[in-house]
């Protein structure tokens, strides 16, 4: 967690921002929660250096709430921290405030600054200056041309059910769909006589085809890119079984690479779906998981539970205890992520200490 010990109780600035493509609006609460300003600053290098030196003229900066640090708030975050401050995640206000306050920019901005004062965000915003940004932007290039391939081979599904006999039985000579787009990327229409729907669907299909081929390509690349970065990053958990490229990647983005923000494995955990919330109520006793899935936990499992004999070992005395399929891989996943943590934080401690 990130220290937000004020340098002097009666001078001290609590600065929360919301964030926005063009412009960011700052608030400042001074240590008894008293607003002591609002501005509204350009989402330009220029204004984020105004909107520091506008929260410095109050006094020294305890720390800052900033909302959407991952997305519009990310370059302003990177930019408070090269000038020391202490920049704290704050997600969006709860529905219940806005139905209360209302919302505008201002609203939100004092907002982000209460919940840093009061200590209910207490986590420090992910570093974004690493290796780990990189991997991350790579993966989103990656997993965009994996969907998009898939649309299209999907799309050629689509038309060969309404695309002319002969045209069908000229790639019925390939099962797959993967086969049929290599064939379609080789038709040859006329486009003389593209108002002859034989010649449109010809047109349209060799341009699916193509675009899966550019497509593949294009994540064949950048996989090799991030196969030699996830190993550089994390050699040691990309070599445990079920930790592959994609799924250490995916672990690696959600923790950060400042992942002793988290403060323990507990925590990682829960970020990552496998920590039990609990659900209790009158004579209930019950746990439920945080609703935000992970899905690389989970395939890790699956391979383990394919490959592994202490894996299936541990599922079956789960079972014996009468806990369900579904139970007993919750339980294993919050294992792997307890032992995940601790590669991934031996990896970024490595990794420091290397560069």
């Amino acid at each position: 967690m990130a220290d937000i010990s004020m340098p002097d109780p009666q001078q001290a600035v609590i600065g929360g921002i919301g964030c926005h493509a063009d412009f960011g609006v700052v608030a400042a609460l001074d240590p008894l929660g008293r607003v002591m300003g609002t501005e509204s600053f350009p989402a330009t290098g220029a204004g984020y250096r105004s909107a520091h030196t506008w929260l410095a003229s109050f006094g020294p900066i305890a720390a800052v709430g900033v909302e959407s640090t991952g997305s519009f708030g990310a370059a302003l975050t990177r930019s408070l921290i090269d000038r020391g401050c202490g920049v704290i995640e704050v997600n969006q206000p709860h529905p219940h405030l806005r139905s209360r306050r209302g919302k505008n920019d201002a609203i939100d901005a004092e907002a982000a600054a209460r919940k840093v004062l009061w200590g209910e965000a207490t986590a420090a915003a992910t570093d974004t200056t690493g290796i780990v940004e990189a991997i991350r932007q790579l993966s989103v290039a990656r997993n965009n041309a994996v969907r998009a391939r898939a649309a299209a081979l999907c799309q050629i599904g689509d038309l060969l059910v309404t695309a002319p006999a002969v045209l069908r039985a000229q790639l019925d000579t390939r099962r797959t769909l993967e086969g049929k787009a290599a064939v379609c990327a080789r038709l040859r229409p006329d486009t003389d006589r593209l108002a002859d729907p034989a010649q449109a669907a010809k047109a349209a299909l060799r341009s699916l085809g193509r675009r899966i081929a550019q497509l593949g390509a294009e994540a064949v690349e950048l996989e090799r890119r991030l196969d030699r970065l996830v190993a550089a990053a994390a050699p040691t958990t990309v070599s445990r079984l079920g930790c592959g490229t994609h799924h250490t990647a995916t672990l690696l983005v959600a923790a950060g690479h400042n992942i002793d923000r988290l403060g323990s494995e507990a925590s990682f955990a829960h970020l990552c779906a496998a920590a039990p919330v609990p659900a209790s109520s009158g004579r209930t006793s019950r746990h439920r998981l945080n609703l935000a899935p992970n899905r690389a936990l989970h395939m890790i499992v699956i391979v383990r539970l394919r490959y592994c004999e202490r894996t299936r070992s541990y599922t079956d005395r789960r079972l014996a205890q009468g806990k369900t399929k579904k139970e007993a891989i919750r339980c294993l996943k919050r294992f792997v992520a307890r032992e995940l943590y601790r590669t991934l934080r031996g990896d970024l401690a490595t990794l420091t200490t290397r560069t």
